[in-house]
């Protein structure tokens, strides 16, 4: 699979279409971008166009074929089985930081309970305190 197209399938734009550009980026960029439209609209830059055509495809063809965390047939068969072994490890441990997590907020909701009930007990052993009446 080629990455680069070759100079000689690239159909070189003239060196004059290019200055005029630089200079209308030198005046006002949006005379720029009219005039790189219009270059790329008249077919002036209909080699730089299918060069980054093919270039997008060789990209996109490359992409189908396994994306970065699912390989494809090609690549280093050493490295995704090193890769899936590691990403099965962190996932066990995430499993078990989250069961630890869990047993952790557990135990101090039952010591928040404990604390509150004890306070509890402690105010319904002690006198209560005669309710205040207020005669007139």
């Amino acid at each position: 699979m080629r990455t680069y197209v070759g100079a000689e399938e690239v159909c070189q734009p003239k060196l004059s279409w290019l200055v005029l550009l630089l200079l209308a980026a030198w005046i006002s960029w949006p005379v720029a971008v009219a005039l790189f439209i219009l270059l790329l609209w008249t077919g002036k830059l209909e080699g730089w166009r299918r060069t980054g055509l093919s270039l997008w495809k060789d990209v996109i063809g490359r992409s189908q074929a396994g994306t970065w965390w699912s390989p494809g047939a090609e690549g280093n068969k050493a490295f995704a089985q090193y890769r899936s072994d590691t990403l099965q490890h962190l996932e066990e441990e995430e499993k078990e930081f989250r069961a630890f997590l869990a047993r952790l907020r557990a135990a101090k909701d039952k010591a928040e309970f404990d604390q509150f009930m004890a306070e509890r007990r402690s105010q319904s052993n002690s006198p209560s305190p005669p309710p205040h009446t207020s005669e007139p």
